[in-house]
C-alpha cells in the first residue's frame, strides 16, 4: 500500500485537498484529474499503480475539501458548477499545476492524465498552452472551451470508446481538427464496441447504459499510456 500525503492548496478562497504519492527517484510527475465523482478509491488506485512504475502521482481535488467523499450526485453538481465557466476552470487547473510545480522533485517533467470530466480537464490544461510534457485523456469529454485558441506545446493522447454516447464520432473528428489547428502532436485511440467509463471496474453497477467497464479497452489504453509516458521521459 502506497503512503499518500494529503496536500491542501487554495484557489480563489476555496481549500482543495489533493493526494500525493511519491517515488524515490521519480521519472516524472503525473497529475490525475478524477472522474465526475471527484477524488475516490479509483483514482487513488491508479496513483498507486503509477507510483509502482516510478512516477509521482498527484490526485487533484478540483471540487474543494468540503465535497471530498460526497458521492456521485454531489460530484455531478460540482462538475456542472466548474463546467459552466471554462475560463475559471482553466485558472483552477493552472493553479493545480503551480502547486505541483512546487513539489521538491518532479522528475523529467509533468504530465496530466484525466478520466471522464477529468479528461476534459486534462485537455483544457493542454489547450491553455501550459508548458507540460504531455496530456492523456481516458474516456474524456471533448467539448472545446470556447476560449481564444492557444498553441499547444504538450503532446496529447486520447483513449476513447467509440460507442460513448457522450462523445459521438463528430466530436472526435472535431477534436482532431482543433488539435491540428493548434500545432499539437496528437493521437486519438478509439476502441470499438466500447462505451464511456471503460477503465472503471465498477461502471456496470451504476445503472447507466452509457457506461460500461471493458477489460480489453482498459488494458489496451493503459498499455498505450505506458508507451506514451516512455516517449515523454525517454
Amino acid at each position: 500500500m502506497a503512503n499518500f500525503q494529503s496536500v491542501e492548496h487554495e484557489f480563489n478562497g476555496e481549500t482543495l485537498l489533493s493526494e500525493l504519492v511519491t517515488a524515490k527517484k521519480p521519472r516524472a510527475t503525473i497529475i490525475l484529474f478524477p472522474t465526475v465523482a471527484g477524488v475516490s478509491e479509483l483514482e487513488l488506485g491508479f496513483a498507486e499503480t503509477l507510483a509502482a512504475k516510478g512516477y509521482n502521482a498527484f490526485v487533484a481535488d478540483l471540487y474543494g475539501k468540503p465535497f471530498r467523499g460526497s458521492g456521485r450526485e454531489v460530484g455531478a453538481q460540482q462538475m456542472r458548477r466548474l463546467s459552466a465557466d471554462r475560463a475559471n476552470l482553466r485558472e483552477r487547473l493552472l493553479a493545480v499545476l503551480d502547486t505541483v510545480r512546487g513539489l521538491p522533485d518532479t522528475g523529467a517533467g509533468i504530465v496530466a492524465v484525466g478520466f471522464c470530466f477529468g479528461g476534459l480537464c486534462a485537455l483544457d490544461l493542454a489547450r491553455s498552452g501550459a508548458d507540460i510534457a504531455g496530456v492523456a485523456s481516458f474516456h474524456g469529454i471533448f467539448d472545446p472551451p470556447g476560449l481564444r485558441p492557444q498553441p499547444i506545446s504538450a503532446k496529447v493522447i486520447a483513449f476513447h470508446g467509440w460507442d460513448d454516447p457522450m462523445v459521438p464520432p463528430a466530436k472526435v473528428v472535431a477534436l482532431g481538427a482543433e488539435l491540428t489547428e493548434a500545432g499539437c502532436d496528437w493521437q486519438i485511440h478509439a476502441f470499438g464496441n466500447t462505451r464511456h467509463a471503460f477503465t472503471n471496474p465498477g461502471a456496470d453497477k451504476l445503472g447507466n447504459p452509457a457506461v460500461r467497464f471493458s477489460p480489453d479497452a482498459n488494458r489496451r489504453a493503459w498499455a498505450g499510456l505506458d508507451d506514451f509516458l516512455g516517449e515523454l521521459v525517454a
